[in-house]
């Protein structure tokens, strides 16, 4: 079940949005014929629902894992979310992982649900792992509400690594206490992915837990011998459309110990107050080119450039202290060629 000739690397089904879920299952497929060790599957509500494309990706393979990055604790109920959990655990012979963030605040208002807090994923954690165990809940009276009796059955023994979506200092230490894993973020620097495992390991020791069992996966945007346009849409585009967001970029330059005069500069600019909605959807190739004199380069780390160049970036990650790189914004057509260079990479390395 997890002999994938690259463990290590994965991908996201269904990126972005999509109006056509049924692509996963062909998705999924190619990601495991590849060798990959897991596909991502990013929650929306639309035609994303996480236990429906989960199941057909885990239905329609043999042996790699499916993991969500992710979806939310608050939008199902504890045993509804539990039950979906177990469910695609034994449908796929334990290839299941669940990834929970704590949603865009903005959509939780909109939908007219609190925000989560921390002793919420805390104790709904821990519900989860409850009921997975087989054991019961009786009287429980806390932050995830009153469930006077939850039980799923005694036989029940589900282990499902959970791993938490996050990237701000505060969460990272929150996920070493609390979780099995952490999935980052896009543009996280060598500098941010050190300082990453590092946060990770203190909230891990803090809690008496041991650091080393908690698994990185670093995010890194690949573009192999992109084009002006491909370098304009998926990394320039992409990062002014998270330094858009109030709050959001905010934790990115804290991590990584950029300027926060770039940010200033970029909000403040004329393209960007122009542009009526998120940069990475309607801004032209004309307004992209604008917005990219007030990115710098370095902030838009990746991998880029030749196959082998994408791959050198690839095992840099992995040098830099992540255990997984999770291959964002390429589909699997455009990254084979930098895999195949990342396969004779490491077979170099082992000689």
């Amino acid at each position: 079940m997890d002999n994938a000739a690259f463990p290590e690397l994965s991908c996201y089904l269904l990126p972005g949005h999509t109006t056509s879920p049924a692509d996963a299952i062909a998705e999924a497929q190619q990601a495991e014929a590849l060798g990959l060790g897991r596909v991502w599957l990013s929650e929306r509500f639309d035609v994303k629902d996480a236990g429906v494309i989960c199941a057909a990706a885990l239905a329609t393979t043999q042996r790699i894992r499916v993991a969500t990055a992710a979806t939310n604790l608050h939008t199902r109920h504890p045993m509804v979310l539990a039950t979906m959990g177990a469910s695609l655990h034994y449908l796929s012979h334990g290839r299941f992982e669940m990834g929970l963030s704590r949603g865009v605040a903005i959509r939780n208002q909109l939908m007219g649900l609190d925000n989560v807090s921390n002793q919420q994923i805390v104790e709904g954690v821990e519900l989860l792992r409850t009921l997975w165990r087989g054991e019961k809940v009786m009287g429980y009276q806390g932050a995830m509400g009153n469930l006077p009796y939850l039980n799923m059955g005694d036989w029940m023994q589900a282990e499902i690594p959970l791993h938490f979506v996050g990237f701000g200092p505060t969460s990272l230490r929150f996920a070493g206490a609390h979780f099995d894993g952490i999935h980052l973020h896009t543009f996280i620097t060598p500098r941010g992915l050190q300082r990453a495992r590092a946060l990770v390991s203190e909230g891990a020791e803090a809690a008496g837990r041991d650091p080393g069992k908690i698994n990185i996966h670093a995010v890194l945007a690949t573009a192999c011998r992109p084009t002006r346009e491909d370098y304009l849409r998926k990394l320039v585009a992409r990062m002014a459309t998270y330094m858009q967001a109030p709050g959001y970029a905010e934790l990115l330059i804290e991590l990584n110990g950029w300027d926060t005069a770039v940010l200033e500069a970029f909000r403040a600019s004329e393209v960007v107050k122009s542009i009526p909605g998120g940069i990475d959807s309607v801004a032209t190739l004309e307004q992209l080119e604008e917005i990219s004199e007030l990115i710098p380069a370095e902030w838009l780390h990746a991998a880029t450039g030749e196959p082998e160049d994408c791959a050198r970036a690839w095992q840099q990650e992995l040098d830099n202290g992540a255990d997984g790189v999770v291959i964002h914004g390429s589909t699997s057509e455009e990254f084979t060629p930098v895999l195949d260079a990342y396969r004779r990479l490491s077979a170099n390395a082992a000689m």
